[in-house]
């Protein structure tokens, strides 16, 4: 009987997520970006389309995210700390925490591990990056796009948090008005009055799955310098970011997530859903901004059937291009006979 491997190999080539990377392997290590060394991770070795995820902050790390690890029996999952954070490099330069050069640390993390083809997700500051990204380089290889309780204007998030923060106690409240006009936010008192927040919308009780990375702490200068002291008062460099009018251009599968008392309320979320043309929100119940370790099993089970629904609708797109031999340039296919 004939052997049709070469045949099969021919067609699998054709269609469009099968050859779109090479195989990676579980591995970590440094990529050199401008301004310094970065840390990443390639978690599991799937061959599905790799997944790219993007950590908070500013100045956040991506410790948290090997919560999403199960995810690589399916597709290599790739994290990273950025720049001047986790494990990355630290370098003394306030002139590298910008929107735009962290677009260029994730190009050249792209370029060295050969990711031409990726899913991409971000969480909060993260979700800003990946949108971002997304919309300055094009999208090039973003085959899609999961924007977790992402900040997508800093107007809009501040009207939010205000919203939440007046509800809770009035002395609560006088405590963070009365450190913020006075300038002293770096006071015991207001630290104390921030804690109330974030319990309430940020973390919103313990863990589900939580990960130890003492060796890569978060960088709270970054923090400030882009953001500033807390969630809800904004004084940095990201105080004028606004995507709202330009979620229009996301020409690709979109996925919003956020949690029922999330800081990114899920208000506020079903409108900028609602921008993207063909996108879809998920709301996860009973948790607030730190939702994939409060619910990680949701959170995955949420990620995981939105990029296999993405991929099998990739690869039936792809069947009229195999009927017609368009080939991908990476395969190295035999001819039909």
């Amino acid at each position: 009987m004939r052997n049709l491997a070469p045949v099969v190999a021919s067609l699998v080539c054709l269609l469009p997520t099968s050859c779109a990377h090479p195989r990676l392997n579980e591995s970590s290590g440094f990529v050199a970006v401008p301004g310094g060394p970065v840390w990443y991770e390639i978690m599991g070795s799937g061959t599905g389309t790799p997944l790219v995820v993007l950590h908070g902050g500013p100045g956040g790390t991506s410790c948290g995210l090997q919560v999403l690890r199960q995810l690589g029996d399916d597709r290599p999952v790739v994290r990273y700390d950025q720049l001047g954070s986790g494990r990355s490099g630290r370098p003394d330069d306030p002139s590298l925490w910008t929107r735009d050069r962290f677009v260029v640390e994730l190009d050249a993390i792209r370029a060295e591990l050969d990711l031409q083809e990726i899913h991409l997700l971000g969480h909060s500051w993260g979700g800003a990056l990946a949108a971002y990204y997304t919309l300055e380089t094009g999208g090039k290889g973003v085959v899609s796009l999961t924007l977790s309780s992402p900040l997508i204007s800093s107007e809009t998030w501040i009207a939010d948090t205000s919203i939440l923060r007046a509800a809770l106690p009035t002395e609560v409240q006088a405590v963070l008005d009365e450190h913020e006009a006075a300038g002293t936010t770096d006071s015991p008192a207001y630290a104390a009055a921030t804690e109330v927040f974030y319990a309430e919308y940020f973390t919103r009780g313990p863990a589900v799955e939580a990960y130890d990375c003492p060796d890569a702490p978060r960088n709270p200068v970054i923090y400030e310098q882009m953001w500033g002291p807390t969630e809800f008062f904004a004084t940095g460099s990201l105080q004028d970011f606004d995507l709202t009018d330009r979620l229009q251009d996301l020409a690709l599968p979109t996925l919003f997530i956020t949690g029922e008392f999330d800081e990114a309320r899920p208000e506020t979320i079903a409108e900028f859903t609602s921008r993207v043309p063909g996108a879809r929100m998920e709301v996860i119940p009973g948790v607030g901004h730190a939702s994939f370790s409060r619910a990680p099993d949701a959170y995955r089970r949420i990620v995981m059937e939105f990029l296999n629904e993405v991929e099998r609708a990739d690869a039936a797109r792809g069947w009229p291009a195999l009927l017609h031999s368009l080939r991908r340039p990476n395969c190295t296919a035999t001819s039909l006979p």
